[in-house]
């Protein structure tokens, strides 16, 4: 072999050697690119929070807000201590006091002692968040603003007196006797006044009891102030003010009269058991609607067959409505009797058997969700919209695992709404190995879908524990559906039927029912 050519194969293999490391710091750089670029989301954060406009530091507090994200709370604290800034000081109060997360107190003490050159809404942000944040050291300084009179800031600052006064039980009875006296001797407007009935319940201090037990009894006060009354009596609990909500169930007043039933939910005795049963006889639809609200709060089994005979009969939703959440929130043998009734009577109305499957789906999961399965099934095929996406909201909030093979069909052809309740149910019951099918769907091309699949995985690898499966032989009766002609694959058969969210009902307007006439203010219109 000659020289040249030894020379020319040496050089070709230096060729490819070179291109080898070319190739190879190439990957090299990309993954360190990446690892900037992942790290200059986080820092171009930090710098809008260092150097950013007003606007854009309120659009990152939003951003984080949305995203619950809290890592930067450090940072926002160091900027309140130095900004006057009125955007950026009423974004971040209420970003910090909607979570009770301290490290604002300073300057929003600041910010109150120097009024004068803060702006209004800085202030009352200021004055929320210490209410918010429950800072004992703050009721000097807000009670010296209710001492200024200044109104604009009166209401905030009864407001965060009695939530101080609930979050410091060694001042509670010192702010409520401050509120009562601001109450009697200066307070001149019953927007003044019902605050300070609120905040009063609020602290949960017993030495606004006697005050308070006298307004609610009085004829002469206006019946809001009455009613703030009553629920502050009731926010406190105590048995000295049972007695003045109990005469409050036989007022006149169709308002008065619900609002005292509602009242009732704290306390426990045979005097306000008969008083809540009583209510679900009045003829003003509130009262009963407040019956059926302090029976579930209670667990009051003894209300069952008034809640049963409200759930099928009542003429107002509203109502019906209530008599069947309370059936759940009680959930003994009797009353999940009464919602498997309601459930299953095909003839029912779906807003009924809807949210009579959501109360099943809450209290016995492993016993009724094949049920529940069966009837959406049902509604598929015989293409009830509204029946359909119901039952699929309830079922996604169940918890077991006789959901898994509705899950697995979902996921191999359910529509996107579908697909979205099965990485729910997947998140839920902790289905680890479903983890493929929900990998599948990470791609960017699903949009939404692949920003929840990504978020299911990191719920899949943080919850060490599966639901456990359901026992072979439910207690308390069986579940087996009623006689149906629908197959059980009947939605798998038919994946493409068009779904959408059933809006929150809005306030139904009762029929046949006119409260009775009010000396003082008129009964609530339920248009």
């Amino acid at each position: 072999m000659t020289r040249s050519v030894l020379i020319g194969l040496f050089l070709a293999g230096t060729l490819v050697f070179c291109t080898y490391l070319t190739a190879a710091e190439g990957e090299e750089g990309a993954v360190t690119a990446d690892e900037r670029t992942e790290k200059s989301s986080e820092e171009q954060r930090r710098d809008t929070i260092r150097y950013g406009t007003d606007n854009e530091i309120a659009s990152l507090i939003q951003t984080l807000k949305t995203e619950e994200a809290y890592y930067l709370d450090e940072e926002l604290i160091r900027l309140a201590a130095v900004s006057s800034n009125r955007s950026i000081l009423s974004a971040l109060f209420p970003f910090f006091g909607e979570r009770a997360r301290e490290g604002l107190e300073e300057r929003a003490l600041r910010a109150i002692s120097l009024r004068d050159d803060e702006a209004n809404e800085t202030i009352l942000a200021a004055v929320d968040y210490l209410g918010n944040v429950k800072a004992g050291d703050a009721v000097a300084v807000l009670e010296k603003l209710l001492d200024g009179e200044e109104r604009r800031f009166m209401n905030a600052a009864i407001r965060s007196l009695g939530r101080i006064g609930g979050g410091n039980p060694d001042r509670a009875d010192g702010i409520a006797e401050r509120l009562i006296d601001y109450y009697t001797n200066r307070a001149g407007d019953d927007e003044n006044h019902r605050e300070i009935i609120v905040a009063l319940g609020e602290t949960g201090s017993r030495a606004g009891i006697p005050f308070l037990t006298e307004i609610a009894a009085s004829n002469d006060a206006g019946a809001g102030i009455r009613m703030a009354a009553l629920n502050a009596l009731s926010k406190i609990g105590d048995p000295e003010g049972l007695k003045v909500i109990v005469d409050s169930v036989s007022s006149r007043d169709p308002n008065i009269r619900s609002t005292a039933v509602s009242a009732l939910g704290p306390f426990n005795s045979p005097e306000t058991d008969q008083a809540i049963l009583d209510a679900f006889r009045d003829t003003y639809y509130r009262t009963r609607l407040a019956a059926a609200q302090a029976a579930g709060k209670r667990k009051m089994e003894a209300a069952v067959p008034y809640l049963s005979y409200r759930a099928e009969r009542d003429d107002v939703l509203q109502v019906k409505d209530e008599a069947i959440r309370a059936l759940g929130a009680i959930g003994n043998a009797e009353a999940i009797r009464v919602l498997n009734t309601l459930f299953s009577e095909r003839k029912n109305a779906d807003r009924v058997r809807i949210l009579s499957a959501e109360m099943l789906i809450q209290r016995a999961p492993d016993r009724y969700a094949t049920r529940v399965i069966a009837e959406l099934d049902e509604a598929k095929r015989k293409n009830q919209v509204p029946l359909y996406n119901g039952l699929l909201r309830a079922i996604s909030t169940a918890k077991t695992r006789a959901v898994e093979d509705l899950v697995k069909r979902f996921f191999a052809l359910g529509g996107v709404i579908e697909k979205s309740y099965a990485l729910d149910m997947t998140a839920n019951n902790r289905f680890k190995d479903l983890t493929e099918q929900v990998e599948a769907l990470t791609d960017e091309k699903n949009g939404s879908l692949s920003r929840k699949a990504k978020t299911t995985l990191e719920r899949l690898e943080q919850d060490p524990e599966p639901v456990p499966p359901p026992p072979d032989a439910p207690p308390g009766g069986s579940s087996r559906p009623a006689e149906s002609s629908s197959p059980q694959a009947s939605a798998a058969e038919s994946p493409g039927m068009e779904t959408s969210t059933i809006p929150p009902s809005s306030e139904d307007e009762p029929t046949g029912e006119e409260p009775e006439e009010s000396s003082s203010t008129p009964a609530d219109s339920p248009n």
